[in-house]
């Protein structure tokens, strides 16, 4: 059934023409984003999320890169009564994907990997390399909208040393709306449906422009696995407020 839908949407997606209308796009973007949170009093805690974002636009390829890390530490009292600084958070994440254009540049065919080292979840890192279909949807002034889907492979290790590696099926999908000049909301979600295990990234952002290049973004995260230890939650999710640097 999982086969017969999949090639069911891979065959809609090719007969229906995409609603894409042409708009400037630049060869190269990058953003920086960082949010710094520090807690006194009561409760003492530090927590830093910080991010890179990076877009490549050629004649006959797109390509996107993302990496992001989050770092928390809190002081609690020890055995001995002492105050004492623990990590709580430390977690980075790194993506890439290269799309190559197909005759409707609309339409391509996409290759995707990641690598994700969080210290305090079920795993000790989890790797995925992906390949298939990636269209545009929607590309106009206010909207873009994109998904991606295709076979794949992830490489995981589990805090214990023991292996997960498993072939997946991996669905994305992206979208941007332009609510004004000054202010931006996007969406993102993924999943990676494999025998081991299910996971799943989504996040919503709202930014809105302060001056020039510089932005404050308002964000939410979440990050799900179907399958953790019994002392390990399955999700985790984030809500940071960051200043954002548009590079180029």
């Amino acid at each position: 059934m999982k086969k017969q839908a999949l090639a069911s949407l891979i065959a809609l997606s090719l007969s229906t023409p995409a609603f894409a209308q042409d708009d400037e796009v630049k060869p190269f973007t990058m953003e920086g984003e960082l949010g710094f949170i520090s807690t006194t009093g009561n409760t003492d805690t530090t927590s830093i999320n910080a991010g890179i974002t990076a877009n490549q636009e050629f004649e006959s390829w797109s390509n996107d890169y993302n990496i992001e890390g989050l770092y928390r530490q809190e002081t609690v009292e020890g055995d001995n009564g002492e105050d004492v600084d623990v990590t709580s958070a430390q977690k980075f994440f790194a993506s890439a994907q290269g799309n190559y254009k197909l005759e409707n540049p609309d339409n391509r065919l996409f290759v995707f990997t990641s690598y994700e080292d969080d210290r305090f979840s079920n795993f000790n890192y989890q790797a995925t390399v992906a390949a298939g279909w990636n269209q545009k949807l929607i590309q106009n002034k206010n909207h873009k909208l994109e998904y991606s889907i295709g076979p794949g492979y992830a490489f995981v290790e589990t805090q214990e040393g023991e292996s997960q590696n498993s072939m997946i099926v991996r669905a994305s999908t992206i979208y941007s709306w332009k609510i004004s000049d000054t202010a931006k909301f996007t969406q993102t979600a993924s999943t990676e449906v494999g025998d081991e295990n299910t996971k799943s990234r989504a996040e919503s952002a709202l930014t809105a422009t302060i001056s020039g290049n510089l932005s404050m973004r308002l964000s939410f995260k979440l990050d799900h696995n179907s399958q953790v230890a019994e002392d390990v939650e399955k999700l985790d999710t984030e809500t940071a407020v960051s200043l954002v640097y548009n590079f180029f």
